[in-house]
């Protein structure tokens, strides 16, 4: 196995533009350029490595037929060149473009009032702890909050620190928390002590760029108005919020977070911005709107993709049939066992697609 030729060019290529100090004078072009590059230098480096290993693999064949003491480090070698083809094979995968992007996360109430609600908060909590352990940037961008805590609604950007390697983004690791997550557990509203079901709904967009998505002011409806729930004095008197219809698209998007009518705008701006990006994506690509169909929009417990039992201290994801008793660490951010149950369970599908 080897990379393909185009491949080693098109890094060689850009290898020498990111080296012209002219490039850089676009930030936007230069940043697009070198995510390109990362992801290349990893498919390069691997392949390099393995035909390193497969030459010395046939020196020590050779020297082991003079000398048996040679037969282990022949073992060696060949577990390594195995270990470097399994390698470049994942790198070589097709891959989804927006794997490196950084995300906006939007969390809603469904089903069960107050307790989806609290549940929301709970979703919420455990999102921002996960991005703290692995060490990315989180920020709340808008939320609504609801008379017993928690959250009818709330919107947050999740941002890697860096360059991200191949696989290593945001997006490739959250995208799979798009849908309906269900609780069950003993609202603090309930007095019998009964177990009830409620619901939330997350999606998860890749955050677009003002590159991406060109969006002509003369296609947008804002509309101003005076903020609603906690927030302090100034944010419920004034007429801060903002919302944006993109009337094309019918696409709505609001902010009340901020005391400023400009960082509503601005935060409600991104929103839009993302939701835009993954309706065109859907629109132009069939396997991105497959993908996106189990974000469910709607928050029906019956389209669960994952249930919470508190009684149990149980977590379950039912797209791929993972199971742990560890539900305390889990909303605590201990996630990273539920998010590689969900990449490994695509990876093999790709596999078994590429092999097919």
């Amino acid at each position: 196995m080897e990379a393909p030729p185009a491949m080693l060019a098109e890094h060689a290529r850009l290898e020498k533009e990111l080296a012209d100090p002219a490039v850089h004078a676009d930030q936007n072009a230069a940043r697009r350029l070198g995510k390109r590059y990362a992801e290349l230098t990893a498919v390069v480096e691997a392949h390099r490595a393995l035909k390193e290993v497969e030459g010395d693999l046939e020196a020590a064949q050779e020297l082991v037929q003079q000398d048996e003491s040679f037969r282990q480090e022949l073992g060696n070698l060949e577990s390594r060149r195995d270990e470097l083809e399994e390698r470049l094979k994942l790198l070589l995968l097709p891959r989804d473009p927006n794997d490196d992007r950084d995300v906006i996360v939007e969390i809603k109430a469904g089903e069960g009032g107050d307790e989806s609600a609290l549940f929301a908060g709970d979703l919420l909590r455990m999102y921002l702890r996960y991005a703290e352990r692995v060490g990315w940037q989180t920020e709340v961008i808008g939320a609504t909050e609801s008379d017993l805590g928690g959250y009818k609604e709330v919107s947050f950007a999740v941002k890697f620190r860096g360059m991200p390697g191949p696989g290593e983004g945001v997006w490739a690791r959250l995208k799979y928390e798009g849908g309906v997550h269900r609780v069950q557990r003993v609202p603090v509203t309930e007095s019998q002590g009964r177990i009830h079901t409620s619901a939330a709904g997350v999606l998860v967009m890749p955050e677009a760029e003002e590159v991406d998505v060109q969006v002509d002011p003369n296609d947008l409806r804002i509309d101003v108005y005076r903020s609603s729930g906690p927030g302090g004095q100034s944010v419920n008197t004034t007429d801060s919020a903002v919302r944006i219809t993109h009337v094309p698209t019918g696409i709505v998007a609001s902010c009340q977070n901020e005391k400023s009518q400009l960082q509503n705008r601005e935060a409600a701006l991104r929103i839009l911005r993302a939701r835009l990006l993954a309706a065109a994506q859907e629109e132009a690509d069939k396997e991105a709107s497959d993908a996106r169909r189990s974000q469910v929009r709607t928050v029906d417990r019956s389209e669960r993709v994952r249930t919470y039992n508190f009684a149990e201290n149980r977590i379950a994801d039912h797209r791929v049939n993972f199971k742990a008793y560890n539900l305390d660490q889990v909303l605590d951010g201990d996630l990273d066992a539920v998010v590689q149950a969900l990449v490994d369970a695509d990876t093999q599908a790709k596999l078994a697609s590429a092999g097919s």
